[in-house]
Parts: C-alpha cells; structure tokens; sequence
C-alpha cells in the first residue's frame, strides 16, 4: 500500500485537490448538486476557475472527486463512533454505524449522500464508472459480511443466516432508505429506525433476543 504524502509537492497536491471536493460538498449542502459548476466551485474554495479545470478538467471529474472524498470524511465518522481499530471493535457496533452513516442525518451527510447517489446514477450510462462501482460494492459487502461472520462464531447471530446475502440486503435497504430521506418520502429519523429494527431482528434469530 502507498504511503500517504505528508510533505513536498505530492502533498500539496492532494491537498489542494480535498479543498476542491470540500467545496463541491459544500455547494451540494447548500444550493443542491445542480449548483456545482467550475466557477462555483472555485469561488467557494477560493481559487480561480483555472486551478479548478487543471484538476478537473469536467464536471464529471468533481462529483468523482467529491464522491471520493466524502467516502473518506464518513470513514472518519464511523472510526470517531465505532474506535479507531475496527477490526478490534464489536461488530455489531460497527456494523450498526457503517450502515446508519447511509443515512443522512445533517448537511454534512446529506451532502455526501447525494454526490454518491449521483455518482451512481453516472454508472447507468457509463460502463467505467458502473465497473468501479462493482468492485467498490464487492469489498463493501464482504467487510460487512465478515463482521456477521464474527457474530455467527459468537453465537450473537443464527449459524444458519446467509452472511453475504444478507450483508447485501442491508446495504440495499440503507440506500433505498437514504433516497427516501433525500427525496423526502420519509424523515431520517424513521429511515435509522427502520434499519436498526432490521440489524436488531437479524441479531434476535441468534439469541431469542433483540
């Protein structure tokens, strides 16, 4: 794995590239998704257009980037809640916060969510952004069915319970209930609880008990 660049123009870099995603992620709070545009965005971060385009050359390019770095920011939410070793924290635990960090539940995640249901809306019509996302959604399954597997060998989950099938189900009711929330169909306060009652019934057929 690439070490991480802390100094020199690499770092610069990558720092200069955060704050142009920060700023897409701030526009989508603000004004919505259709606001983001190179002169939006670089007044927000406060560099010429220019700079803007010589890191992202489209639009396209920006909602990537701010995808990416949304992914990121929420990755730093859920260590905040869950512990900084997740392979060490409880996996229901980790579980119940990397699923609810799906739903938005402030500007910050409403933000992070609407970019990323976005960017997957891009791989609808675009093959190359629809194969990224298939291996992104294979890892991510997999890591949430290995902390059902942890359960499973616990006792805390039934034996007989599909650890990858229903890793997948939950990530789907998550983001279906994330659209809900974004479209406003339903309040987020009602999306996290139909979740939790999900996670909590899956822990329930291994103990007698919610």
């Amino acid at each position: 794995m690439a070490t991480r660049r802390t100094r020199g123009p690499g770092a610069h870099h990558e720092q200069r590239r955060n704050e142009i995603a920060d700023a897409v992620l701030a526009i989508v709070a603000d004004r919505g998704l259709a606001a983001v545009s190179l002169t939006e965005v670089a007044a927000q971060a406060g560099i010429s257009p220019g700079r803007v385009q010589h890191y992202f050359p489209a639009k396209r390019q920006l909602i990537e980037a701010a995808f990416e770095r949304g992914n990121e920011l929420s990755s730093v939410r859920i260590r905040q809640r869950a512990g900084s070793d997740l392979d060490a924290a409880d996996p229901r635990l980790v579980l119940t916060t990397v699923l609810t960090e799906l739903i938005p539940y402030d500007a910050t995640t409403e933000a992070h969510m609407r970019v990323r249901q976005s960017f997957h809306a891009l791989g609808f019509a675009e093959e190359s952004i629809a194969a990224r996302m298939r291996v992104l959604y294979a890892e991510f399954h997999r890591r949430l069915a290995d902390l059902i597997r942890k359960d499973q060998r616990a006792g805390r989950v039934s034996a007989e319970v599909d650890a990858s099938g229903t890793a997948l189900s939950l990530v789907a009711l998550a983001e279906g209930l994330a659209a809900y929330v974004l479209t406003g169909v339903a309040p987020s306060a009602v999306a996290r609880d139909r979740l939790l009652d999900e996670i909590a019934a899956l822990y329930a057929r291994g103990t007698g008990r919610a």
